[in-house]
C-alpha cells in the first residue's frame, strides 16, 4: 500500500526583483518587477509502507519545499499528492495528528532549556501518549547517539 503518492507536483514563487540604489528602491515602490522561481518542477514518486527513502539534492533543488507541501504547510502550484490517504494541504485534523515535519533547525528548540523539555512540549501539543513518547525518544536518542545531550540546554 502506498503511503505517499506524488504526481507531477510543481511549486513556483513570484519573487520581487530589487535593484540597487536609492532611486531604484523608490521606483520599486511604484513599479515592481518580479521573477518566477521554479522551486519544484514536476516531481512524481510512490513510497510504499515500510520503505525507507532518502531525499537528496543540492541546495535550491526543492527538497524543503516538497516536504512543506507534504506536511500541508504550503500549497503546490499544480499537481497532486496523497499522504496516508489525505491531501496534505486540506489540513484535516486526523492527518495533522499523524504527520509531523521536524526541520533540523536549532531555533525549534528553546535556547535555555534542555531539548527534552522542548520535546515534552511537542508531546503535549500533538497529544502523543506517554508510553509512545518515551519509546520513540529512547529509540531515537540511541540511534543518533545523543542520549546524554537531551538533558543539557541547547545552547
Amino acid at each position: 500500500m502506498a503511503i505517499i503518492e506524488l504526481h507531477d507536483l510543481h511549486k513556483t514563487y513570484r519573487v520581487h526583483q530589487k535593484k540597487e540604489g536609492l532611486l531604484a528602491s523608490l521606483t520599486g515602490l511604484v513599479r515592481r518587477t518580479y521573477k518566477t522561481v521554479r522551486a519544484v518542477d514536476g516531481i512524481s514518486a510512490t513510497i510504499e509502507a515500510g520503505e525507507m527513502v532518502g531525499f537528496l539534492g543540492p541546495n535550491g533543488a526543492g527538497k524543503t519545499t516538497t516536504l512543506k507541501m507534504l506536511s500541508g504547510l504550503i500549497f503546490p502550484t499544480s499537481g497532486d499528492a496523497r499522504v496516508l490517504g489525505y491531501v496534505p494541504w486540506e489540513r484535516h485534523n486526523e492527518y495533522r495528528r499523524q504527520f509531523a515535519l521536524v526541520m533540523g533547525q536549532k531555533n525549534q528548540l528553546w535556547w535555555d532549556l534542555p531539548a527534552a523539555d522542548s520535546f515534552r512540549l511537542h508531546q503535549e501539543i500533538y497529544a502523543i501518549p506517554d508510553a509512545q513518547y518515551r519509546a520513540t525518544l529512547g529509540e531515537l536518542t540511541e540511534l543518533l547517539g545523543v542520549g546524554g545531550l537531551v538533558s543539557q540546554p541547547v545552547r
